[in-house]
């Protein structure tokens, strides 16, 4: 398990509901988007209709949160985000990217993590569609660094030229939140 469960983490069977506020509910997904934005050729739109009709792959990870627990064997249905690039020409400056969610949420990763092969918009999980508290309809997930940089309810992805902290890096969490160097918050 050394090599599956970074330092200070505990096991789970079970999958935690943790976020800040309320969690918002969808009655009409003809009102849902995904917006992709910022330092792009041009910007690109999907509706939830064209997002579910782009072709989705199984993956398989485990998550880490940065409240100390960490659930493993997770499968996954989704987009991978190589997928969703097909469709964007990014300009030669950008560098980072911004995930944006519902409530003004928003968290920030550097360009590299986010075009791993592994990164991906996730709309079911072990079987299930997402429920709202875990980021129905899509969440991106990011599984090499700490869950709370895998955003919830994701509405847009902006690409940036330079780095700037997202909500929760503005309240304290780690700019980066590699969970084997236990960068949980901004004083680690």
């Amino acid at each position: 398990m050394k090599d599956r469960v970074p330092p200070g983490q505990t096991l789970t069977e079970g999958f935690p509901v943790l976020h800040y506020g309320s969690v918002p509910y969808y009655n009409d997904m003809s009102k849902w988007d995904l917006k992709v934005f910022g330092l792009v050729e041009e910007d690109v739109s999907f509706s939830y209709k064209e997002f579910m009709a782009l072709p989705k792959q199984e993956f398989k990870n485990d998550i880490h949160c940065v409240t100390t627990w960490s659930k493993l064997d997770n499968v996954w249905e989704g987009v991978g985000v190589t997928t969703i690039m097909q469709r964007v020409k990014l300009k030669p400056e950008a560098q980072y990217v911004m995930l944006h969610a519902e409530h003004g949420w928003s968290t920030n990763l550097p360009l590299a993590d986010f075009l791993r092969e592994t990164s991906f918009l996730g709309f079911r999980h072990n079987g299930q569609l997402l429920s709202p508290e875990h980021g129905y309809p899509v969440r991106a997930v990011v599984p090499h660094l700490y869950f709370w940089k895998s955003a919830k309810w994701l509405r847009g992805i902006e690409f940036m030229a330079k780095d700037k902290p997202g909500f929760w890096e503005r309240n304290g969490y780690h700019m980066y939140g590699d969970p084997w160097e236990e960068q949980r918050y901004d004083f680690d």
